[in-house]
């Protein structure tokens, strides 16, 4: 391989997001074994590896000065548990209660966000790991050397980190950036799909496949969204991360663009199946989805985005083919070409916004560049945010209590039947219940399957390489493997931490001896696990979707009047107008992310399912057109016009409001509506001396009015549906 060709693969290779945190981890573990074999320390590995474990854990993304807060207040948790469990193993009622305390709790922190749940789990983990080195030396408490070995891999893999995070503090933001253009590349991939000029074509299915790839561009964004704001704080963002900030927001603008729609793409393609017109537009779109790529490598691989010509030369072939369907003056084409030529433009803005992402540097501040901290500022807000969540209806407040119950039942299996390695069923049970009937079901059958085949794997290494250094090397690489594959391949990492727990104890006592126990405490954990979430407080997702649609119609309705707000103020894309369009969009993905859940639950729960289904394809539908709506501001001011568009506006926002009120309180909802189907007409009824801006103002707010009687009929069916089952 030429030097040119290898330093360039080992740079794709480092822009992995995986790499840097496997070869962390890799030197954490490989330390570890060094200093323990070097020393003569073997019976002190399984504790260093478990630390080490559990801190990659509880590992998070922050700036190198919260990564070294963070890891002060981890092992704070950690030794508390630690030593906890030693003091209390001796005295069972004491334990259990303490141990269901202890899950109800740390779960409960999930309120203060996704660290906060993170640092709670990580705690819980290396709990048991200490309940687990506990039952090696056969229930022998009190000793504070193993305590010690765990805290110690802890601090050694967090110092690691922390070292990490200030000499490469910039790629996880790269990462991230690089992932949110990737996801919108297949975003704009699939929106060119509903640009088929095909006559009858599926739209609805394909709208469908777009709003589940939506969910994870918005996934993206918020991802992408954290890792900046841990960067900024509260202080000015430096030079470099300036310029990542100024990418998101253009990420942003690229995802309100592309989520717009003009019109129906069936009658367009009806319309205009004997032109090109059709084709050219898919072809942009699929054009800038290759530029959204290649500008996630350049990203990734910190290389020049370079934005070549041949955009520019598809954009004047649409035009040229516009302007050959206006040249024939067909009357029945007169509205389509003006939205064909709002799209046209909106591709066209989609064309400036990719070519400026070639000079970051050079894009204006943002107005109003603040991003929103949804981390909790002060105690006060911590009680708050928690007190609010202890409630049955609180899905946090539902997983903490059936974790605690199904770890108390767990430990009280194990002094039922004395299984050997007993405690191998509290971690099982602590990995496989989840927050959802269905992510529990998956988790549960991945962790049963990866166990088998950890176990069958080991069995045969064991027996091929006696020699127990070559163990202890393969505990390392399983290690990685875990970290690596951890949540993307959940099969794969329980097979491999399986492994690494068959070399490490084999270290010091039979490894042989451990793989029936490990198998048979995996299958009882998972059978906890399975029955918790199926009995105490089931959360099935089809009891909630009247919520979640009721949350997706209200935030698009506050959506709207945002927009309405910058039409009337002027374009300024401040807090609270990106804050409405990412709750919208959140909303959108929320509803997707919860159809999937259902589809995984029994049957009988999951018999709304085909209504949710039409309900996100109308609510992506709808958000569409609500962003093509958002991404015209600036074009028409209305302050001092006599317009009736903000009060069409204001009843279109009013309605989505009456019908998510509905939803959400389970009372009747219209299934038609007089007055909207008025607006409707009244709103397609567009004046020939209006400009173009208010003609695509009111044509995009014609296409949401006619949305309404669709929702409603939804809604009432849904309702009906609730109130059968409820008699």
């Amino acid at each position: 391989m030429s030097s040119p060709s290898l330093r360039h693969s080992l740079r794709r290779l480092w822009a992995l997001d995986k790499f840097s945190y496997s070869l962390r981890v890799f030197i954490a573990l490989g330390g570890s074994l060094a200093l323990c074999w070097h020393q003569g320390w073997m019976h002190s590995l399984i504790p260093l590896f478990l630390g080490v474990i559990a801190s990659a854990l509880a590992e998070t993304d922050d700036s190198w000065q919260g990564r070294l807060t963070a890891l002060l207040v981890t092992l704070g948790c950690f030794s508390a548990a630690a030593y906890t469990v030693e003091f209390l193993f001796p005295y069972p009622w004491l334990f259990v209660s303490a141990l269901a305390l202890s899950a109800f709790s740390l779960t409960m922190l999930g309120a203060l966000g996704e660290r906060f749940a993170t640092l709670g789990s990580a705690t819980l983990i290396l709990a048991v790991y200490s309940m687990i080195g506990v039952e090696q030396r056969g229930g022998v408490a009190g000793l504070w050397l193993e305590p010690l070995l765990l805290v110690a891999g802890a601090a050694w893999y967090g110092v690691l980190s922390v070292l990490w995070h200030a000499l490469f503090a910039h790629q996880p933001i790269q990462q991230s950036l690089a992932r949110l253009f990737r996801e919108l590349d297949l975003y704009l991939k699939l929106k060119a799909a509903l640009f088929e000029p095909l006559r009858q074509l599926d739209v609805e299915a394909r709208r469908l496949d777009l709003a589940k790839q939506n969910g994870r561009v918005v996934a993206a964004l918020n991802a992408t969204k954290e890792i900046i704001l841990h960067r900024v704080g509260n202080g000015r963002p430096g030079p470099k991360v300036s310029r990542y900030l100024k990418l998101y927001f253009l990420a942003q603008d690229i995802h309100e663009r592309a989520s717009s729609s003009h019109y129906p793409y069936n009658a367009l393609a009806e319309a205009f199946f004997h032109s090109d017109v059709m084709f050219r537009c898919q072809r942009l779109l699929r054009m800038h989805g290759k530029a959204c790529h290649a500008l996630a490598q350049a990203i990734e691989l910190r290389q020049p985005f370079e934005y070549g010509e041949q955009y520019s030369q598809a954009q004047a072939d649409l035009q040229a083919s516009l302007e050959h369907l206006r040249i024939q003056s067909n009357p029945a084409w007169k509205h389509l070409l003006r939205s064909l030529g709002a799209l046209a433009g909106n591709l066209g803005t989609l064309d400036r916004l990719l070519s400026s992402a070639s000079n970051p540097d050079a894009l204006a501040e943002e107005q109003d560049s603040s991003l929103l901290d949804r981390e909790p500022q002060s105690l006060r807000d911590v009680w708050e945010r928690i007190r609010l969540q202890l409630t049955p209806t609180s899905l946090l407040f539902r997983h903490a209590l059936r974790l605690s119950i199904a770890l108390a039942a767990g430990y009280g299996v194990l002094h039922w039947i004395h299984p050997t390695q007993g405690y191998w069923i509290l971690l099982t049970t602590l990995f496989v219940c989840q927050p959802n009937y269905g992510a529990t079901r998956m988790k549960l059958v991945q962790r049963i399957v990866g166990t088998v085949l950890g176990l069958l794997l080991g069995w045969a290494l064991i027996d091929l390489f006696p020699a127990q250094l070559v163990q202890a090397f393969f505990a390392v690489a399983a290690g990685v493997v875990f970290f690596a594959t951890r949540s993307s391949r959940y099969t794969v990492a329980t097979a491999a931490i399986t492994l690494l727990v068959l070399f490490c104890f084999n270290q010091v006592g039979d490894g042989y001896g451990l793989i029936l126990p490990r198998l048979f405490d995996t299958l009882l954990g998972s059978l906890i696990a399975g029955l918790a979430v199926f009995l105490i407080l089931p959360d099935w997702q089809g009891r909630r979707l009247n919520r979640v649609v009721a949350n997706t119609l209200s935030c698009n309705s506050t959506y709207l009047r945002q927009i309405m707000r910058q039409y009337a103020e002027g374009k300024r894309d401040d807090l609270a107008y990106r804050l409405a369009r990412r709750n919208a969009h959140n909303a959108d993905a929320a509803l997707s992310t919860t159809l999937g859940n259902m589809l995984m639950e029994p049957g009988h729960f999951r018999k709304e399912a085909d209504i949710g289904f039409r309900f996100l394809v109308l609510s992506h539908t709808l958000l569409s057109y609500l962003s093509g709506l958002g991404a015209h501001r600036g074009e028409a001011l209305l302050a001092d016009e006599k317009s009736e568009l903000p009060a069409s506006a204001q009843r279109l926002a009013d309605s989505l409001d009456e019908i998510a009120r509905g939803l959400n309180e389970l009372t009747p909802v219209a299934i038609q509506s007089d007055s909207e189907e008025q607006l409707a007409d009244a709103l397609e009824q567009i004046p020939e001396e209006l400009d173009d801006a208010q003609r695509l103002m009111q044509t995009q707010l014609s296409l949401i009015a006619r949305q309404l009687g669709p929702l409603r009929t939804l809604a009432a069916h849904l309702l009906k549906n609730r109130t059968k089952a409820a008699t």
